[in-house]
């Protein structure tokens, strides 16, 4: 009888479990370091070459601060080119630009007030100048910056519908400047950067377009230049 209940006794000890050796715990995961993220890479640098006349304004602009703490662009007809630069001078871009197919340095007298069908070839200049810019309105509800208002010159993207018929596209992207003279006077400017980099600048408070002449001495149409260049060299 003593035997049979020890042997009951073991079975139930091994159907409940106790008694029995414990389970050993599953090892440890090791802890893996999370990977450092890569450092963001640097932004390329941004690639301006200037013009001559461009330095020369642009150095003018920096010492007298010409630009009244405002941002401005400098705009050279000769090599179709324009430059933005921040309120402290610091350039930011350099982009290709269609300007007025008429050489010229001077609006012709009430142009601004013509339609675009009644404006002659003669008349489709570009002026040269110093303007202060502000965004607004064209015909069609058209968003521009409004560089020269009573003679309708403004800057602005490629028209739609000009951009196939006169291939505008392919003369802002060729390699040299002879043939991006094609507007009426407006200054065309890529679209990514008229809305990525001119808007933000300019939204606010407006600034300074400085266009450069293709005809007159620089010192004409601007005078102060003279100023600097005597304080320059004294």
């Amino acid at each position: 009888m003593i035997k049979i209940v020890l042997m009951l006794a073991g079975a139930a000890l091994v159907a409940t479990g106790a008694g029995a050796a414990p389970k050993k715990a599953p090892p440890a995961k090791p802890k893996v370091k999370a990977k450092a993220r890569p450092a963001a890479a640097a932004a390329a640098p941004v690639v301006i070459n200037p013009s001559p006349d461009t330095q020369r304004v642009a150095a003018w602009i920096a010492v007298s601060g010409d630009n009244r703490k405002l941002p401005y662009a400098i705009l050279d007809k000769n090599t179709a080119s324009l430059i933005l630069y921040d309120a402290k001078g610091k350039p930011l871009a350099q982009v290709p630009t269609l300007i007025g197919i008429a050489p010229g340095d001077d609006a012709t007298p009430g142009v601004g007030s013509k339609k675009l069908g009644e404006i002659g070839p003669a008349e489709k200049t570009t002026p040269a100048g110093r303007f202060l810019a502000k965004f607004g309105y064209a015909y069609g509800q058209q968003r521009v910056l409004w560089v020269d208002y009573a003679n309708s010159v403004a800057i602005h993207p490629i028209p739609g519908d000009a951009a196939k018929k006169e291939k505008r596209r392919e003369r802002m992207l060729s390699e040299t400047p002879d043939d991006n003279r094609i507007t009426f006077g407006c200054i065309n400017v890529p679209r990514a950067f008229f809305g990525n980099s001119l808007r933000p600048l300019f939204q606010k408070n407006g600034g300074y377009v400085y266009v450069l002449p293709d005809s007159k001495p620089l010192e004409d149409v601007f005078p102060r230049l003279r100023v600097h260049a005597l304080t320059a060299g004294a």
